[in-house]
């Protein structure tokens, strides 16, 4: 009897012992994570061999040839097939999550590799001298004896055609932007590959360094030249509206699709009523600010003497740590997140430089801040701008945003948890909404104790409803750059500098369309979710934001369905509607 105890007593010890092991370890991975890796890795793996090789060690990124891009097609569908034999019934919510995530990734870059294929079938009669390259590129591969005197001479073909291709080009008035961004990278591509085929032969083969040097730096250069004149044909514009900044408005088919592929079940007309709402929100808080600040409903007023609270020069840096400071005292005092220790260690701090506070008037974050404050190339009212829209107060809502529990926090932690999900399903709704997250838990949590910090911290929050407000309305050819520079200065209060930088920014930089809206619309979704979570008892601050960020980077909507611990069908589509809109 005493023996069958003790049998039962470490057979349940073990299994308890495996379940938390098993709970454990789904901190770190699912059944689904090495089919995701390998994806990656065998993506990887085709464009290193089908690309250019530079010199010496390494590869060279550059848009993919026609046979490329057919080999990762066919990679593409063996992974379909590799999902669809996968026994999907065995999974929990998790590895649910990441099967439908791969699914859905692989199925997108099936569908751009196809479309790319299209357009280059399409714009072929831009270069037509494209597979004499890629002919002498394919026998360098596999270091094939080659005649130097035939590969000169073929060059000496593709020089002529490169020339003649020129000379149509010259005669055609402009070219589509997003044509001749195409054709720059086709023809950047075509020189990688030219350049290391050549540098492979060159020097090591007699013959091929006897025949083809000379033609080879001639058709470099011809390349070089003829990529030039196509872009010199574009027909990309600069607003003719004072603004002097460029852009190309996607319409709004394409704006839905992509809310649609980032996996936002709403569409922009849903989202401009979003920011309405929101921005009314922000307004009537403001007034309630600049009442007790003694200006009454002139919240402009108020806002004016907020700005000039601004530090002296060079003490820029100094504010930034007290700020930091403050906001990590209250997260500890609210029990909101424990940050590991290294974390709040090892976040850098640099200065921005002129002319990158050009683009980015505020400062930004992630492994450091970079701070955005006067430098001595500045003219005065420039100094004077970054001053006053970097003041204290608004400044406030935003250190936490950059560092921890922000970006800083975000790069610390998606490398130790999960980190082929950042890889593999990065989407801004993840990367920004959990920062803005904490801008809106911390104002509804009382971090602003005065009316100035909060007409502070709701001047950000009025800035991210002005992003999906200028974001839509300009890529659907509603607004001009200058009509969105107009509506931050009037309606949220920006500095004209600061504004002329934020639309640069948004419209001319590396942004895709959708990611200014990323901010509010993640943070109501994480929002949305800790109602559901937290508010409801399920779960306390620390235990929902630990866990949060230890899932790394996804849809909100699937984050959503692993804290919910929902069953999803492996053809999940979205449908989440997480925002109240009043009726």
């Amino acid at each position: 009897m005493k023996s069958t105890k003790i049998t039962t007593f470490i057979l349940t010890l073990f299994f308890t012992n495996n379940v938390v092991m098993a709970q454990d370890l789904y901190q770190h991975t699912t059944p689904i994570e090495p089919l995701v890796i390998q994806y990656g890795h065998d993506q990887q793996a085709i464009n290193y061999f089908y690309g250019p090789m530079p010199k010496g060690w390494g590869n060279q990124a550059a848009a993919e040839s026609p046979e490329q891009i057919q080999r990762l097609i066919t990679l593409d569908k063996e992974y379909l097939q590799k999902l669809k034999d996968f026994p999907y019934a065995q999974l929990n919510t998790n590895g649910q999550v990441d099967y439908i995530l791969l699914n859905r990734k692989v199925k997108f870059d099936m569908e751009g590799l196809q479309e790319q294929l299209k357009t280059y079938e399409r714009l072929k009669i831009y270069v037509p001298f494209d597979q004499i390259i890629y002919d002498f590129e394919k026998l360098r591969r596999r270091g094939t004896t080659i005649n130097g005197e035939e590969v000169a001479k073929s060059f000496q073909t593709a020089i002529k055609q490169v020339k003649e291709a020129a000379e149509k080009v010259k005669s055609v008035p402009t070219i589509p932007y997003k044509d001749v961004e195409f054709l720059k990278e086709v023809i950047t591509s075509l020189n990688l590959r030219l350049t290391s085929a050549f540098d492979f032969y060159n020097e090591y083969d007699p013959m091929f360094t006897w025949w083809v040097p000379t033609p080879y730096k001639q058709l470099s250069e011809e390349l070089t030249a003829y990529s030039k004149l196509i872009a010199e044909k574009s027909d990309w514009k600069v607003f003719n509206d004072g603004s002097n900044i460029g852009g190309a408005p996607i319409g709004k088919e394409a704006f839905n699709k992509q809310l649609q592929d980032e996996m936002i079940a709403y569409t922009t007309d849903d989202l401009l009523r979003l920011a309405d709402q929101e921005f009314a929100w922000c307004e009537a808080e403001l007034l309630k600010a600049s009442q007790e600040m003694g200006f009454g409903k002139d919240w402009k007023a108020a806002q004016e003497k907020v700005k000039n609270t601004y530090v002296p020069e060079g003490r820029q840096p100094e504010l930034i740590l007290k700020l930091y400071n403050d906001a990590q005292e209250f997260i500890r005092k609210h029990d909101l997140m424990d940050i590991p220790s290294l974390a709040d260690e090892t976040w850098g701090m640099i200065m921005m430089t002129a002319e990158r506070q050009l683009v980015n008037p505020f400062f930004t974050g992630g492994r450091e801040i970079s701070i955005s404050y006067p430098t001595n190339t500045m003219t005065q009212e420039q100094k004077l701008m970054s001053m006053r829209g970097n003041n204290p107060y608004f400044s406030r809502g935003t250190v936490q945003h950059e560092l921890n529990p922000g970006h800083h926090l975000q790069y610390f932690m998606n490398r130790r948890y999960k980190p082929y999900r950042e890889r593999a399903f990065n989407t801004p709704f993840w990367t920004e909404g959990w920062t803005l997250y904490w801008e809106l838990l911390m104002y509804e949590k009382g971090f602003a104790h005065t009316p100035e910090e909060r007409i502070g911290m709701l001047f950000w929050r009025m800035h991210r409803c002005a992003r999906i407000k200028f974001s839509i309305k300009f890529h659907l050819g509603d607004w001009t750059p200058q009509q969105c520079i107009d509506y931050l200065v009037d309606r949220v209060g920006f500095e004209r500098a600061n504004a002329h930088g934020e639309v640069k920014r948004s419209f001319e930089g590396s942004y895709g369309p959708l990611y200014q809206l990323a901010y509010l619309v993640g943070g109501l979704q994480m929002m949305s979710i800790k109602k559901e979570v937290v508010d409801s008892g399920k779960m306390t601050y620390k235990q929902f934001h630990d866990r949060v960020i230890k899932e790394n980077y996804m849809p909100m909507e699937m984050l959503r369905a692993i804290l919910t611990d929902q069953n999803l069908s492996p053809d999940h589509q979205t449908s989440w509607k997480f925002y109240q809109f009043k009726k």
